[in-house]
């Protein structure tokens, strides 16, 4: 039976990607690098920005990754004072008040930004858990920060349903051995069922979504 579902952060409980985009892409300009959106879907979507500049600017020094990274949280946040929930978010935790089902976030955002967006969405004391990267290195796609979060709820992996967008996030639930689903907010849905997700939607209005929660709840 459900006992929790646990949530990714960006793309997620928000489409925060339309923002991370632009902030990158502005970024990236002065590196001579011109980004589009399969670009950032297959190199930036999801990951850490240690990965990202690891992987994108190799030449930059620990230092120089750095404070170009808080930069860019920093010009993120000044752009995100108006994230919405995404569609039916607030029908769902309403369920897990209702049931009840324990919750808790899962994200490989920097905590200043995870903390900037629950309180933007007026949900800074729904979660009693959140899990960011630097608790569970490191970090998604390894399935360490799922296997936080259900230590720290107390279930089991068979007990609780991801939310997860990302190509990395869902390859971290998947590796911990939890019913994914893929939100389709930054990926079309047939690449997340590709990654391993067990069901894909387009936002927590879905039909298949609440057909199979009353399935998992009641039976």
């Amino acid at each position: 039976m459900l006992a929790a579902i646990l949530f990714d952060l960006d793309g997620t409980l928000a489409n925060t990607d339309p923002i991370h985009f632009a902030v990158w892409q502005d970024i990236l300009t002065r590196y001579e690098l011109e980004i589009d959106r399969p670009f950032y879907r297959q190199r930036i979507s999801g990951r850490t920005n240690a990965e990202i500049l690891k992987d994108i600017l190799p030449q930059l020094s620990l230092e120089e990754a750095w404070h170009l990274a808080i930069e860019k949280e920093e010009n993120y946040r000044k752009l995100a004072g108006t994230l919405q929930p995404m569609p039916g978010l607030l029908r769902v935790l309403q369920l897990t008040d209702t049931v009840p089902l324990k919750k808790a976030v899962v994200t490989n955002a920097p905590q200043e930004n995870a903390e900037h967006m629950l309180r933007i969405l007026q949900l800074t004391n729904v979660f009693p858990v959140v899990i960011m990267a630097q608790d569970a290195p490191p970090g998604k796609p390894h399935p360490a920060p799922y296997n936080l979060a259900l230590e720290r709820l107390g279930v089991t992996k068979e007990q609780a349903i991801v939310f997860e967008d990302s190509p990395a996030g869902i390859r971290s639930a998947v590796s911990a051995g939890i019913y994914t689903i893929g939100v389709a907010s930054t990926h079309p849905p047939e690449d997340l069922i590709k990654l391993g997700a067990d069901m894909a939607i387009d936002d927590f209005n879905d039909e298949q979504l609440w057909q199979l929660l009353d399935k998992k709840i009641f039976y």
